[in-house]
């Protein structure tokens, strides 16, 4: 049922980690952070996960 060795796209793990992201930092924006500290911490954290996925950690 869990086939961890299953190859998920570049782009599908792209716009998940992009999204997930995303909301999290648009919460923080509502709440006062800069919106450029929002997108830096979008655009690591997406960097992060298509990283962990290319390696075969998640």
């Amino acid at each position: 049922m869990y086939n961890k060795n299953s190859n998920q796209d570049l782009l599908g793990a792209v716009i998940t980690a992009a999204l997930g992201a995303g909301i999290v930092t648009s919460f923080a924006v509502s709440q006062g952070q800069s919106p450029f500290v929002a997108l830096a911490i979008t655009i690591f954290s997406a960097l992060v996960a298509v990283l962990c996925v290319q390696a075969g950690l998640i």
